[in-house]
């Protein structure tokens, strides 16, 4: 029987370590309870016993490497994923938001694209489209990659067309993909407006102003320091009045600037910037 491998905080903390000094990304904010499983897992998928061969490839393998961090950062996400909360956009957030020239949002953490893309099709259905700005940013340039592609597996859109109809869609969601062989590919005028970039919430900036913020399921990886810079540079990225919104399993409770939003519904995590 194949024994699991163990990684020592003083282990995981080397290869944060080695990460950050061979590569740049920094994980040192991250959960470590859960950063722990999924290195555990990796090397698991690698069989890889320990750590030393664990180093080994991640300093002399870059396709490892980024094989590693793909594995690492990937983010579970779907097309209209909790629909409730894409019922109050339609409903809610967007009504307000038609009142700007130009709407700019950014999905922060877009894993490969699919909220993204459900953003603009809710834009589109809202005649908003047009002139709204979608700025969608990852850490893992893979995941970039394939948002930039807009391929989804055909055997998700079954699922897909679900939550849309339960956020409140009333079209025929197979209008917005065009099936081939075992995929579904977004169509093109749902991912012009689209501007994909790598973007790290550990040590970038600010970058634009927006009405309306996403980063949905990605805080729940961040230890309480990490999530603090988090807020603070969403709530410096955003307009006067514009709007937050995070994961259902994720609190603004301990943030700093957690008094300078106001609740616009809990249930679903959608946040307002004060003035």
């Amino acid at each position: 029987m194949s024994q699991h491998p163990i990684l020592t905080a003083d282990e995981l903390a080397k290869i944060i370590h080695l990460i950050h000094q061979h590569y740049g990304y920094d994980f040192s904010n991250y959960a470590r309870a859960s950063l722990e499983r999924r290195v555990i897992r990796c090397m698991q998928q690698a069989s890889l016993k320990t750590t030393y061969e664990l180093t080994y490839n991640l300093i002399n393998d870059k396709s490892f490497f980024d094989w590693f961090l793909q594995s690492l950062t990937v983010n579970v996400t779907e097309m209209f994923r909790d629909p409730a909360f894409y019922r109050d956009l339609r409903e809610k957030v967007l009504p307000k938001l038609a009142s700007y020239p130009v709407i700019k949002i950014w999905h922060a953490g877009c894993a490969t694209g699919e909220e993204v893309f459900s953003m603009a099709i809710l834009l589109a259905e809202a005649g908003l489209l047009e002139r709204s700005r979608l700025y969608a940013t990852d850490l893992n340039p893979a995941n970039l990659e394939q948002a930039r592609q807009g391929i989804i597996p055909l055997q998700q859109m079954k699922a897909y067309t679900d939550n849309y109809m339960q956020s409140g869609g009333k079209n025929a969601f197979s209008s917005y993909y065009t099936a081939l062989y075992e995929h579904a590919i977004i169509r093109k005028e749902f991912r012009t407006n689209i501007v994909l970039a790598q973007h790290n919430l550990a040590v970038d900036q600010v970058f634009n102003e927006f009405q309306l913020i996403c980063c949905r399921n990605v805080l729940i990886y961040f230890d309480r320091n990490l999530q603090n810079r988090a807020f603070q540079l969403f709530h410096d990225s955003l307009s006067p009045l514009g709007y937050l919104a995070i994961g259902t399993k994720e609190s603004m409770q301990t943030a700093d600037v957690r008094t300078q939003f106001e609740t616009i519904n809990l249930p679903t995590r959608i946040f307002r910037r004060k003035q």
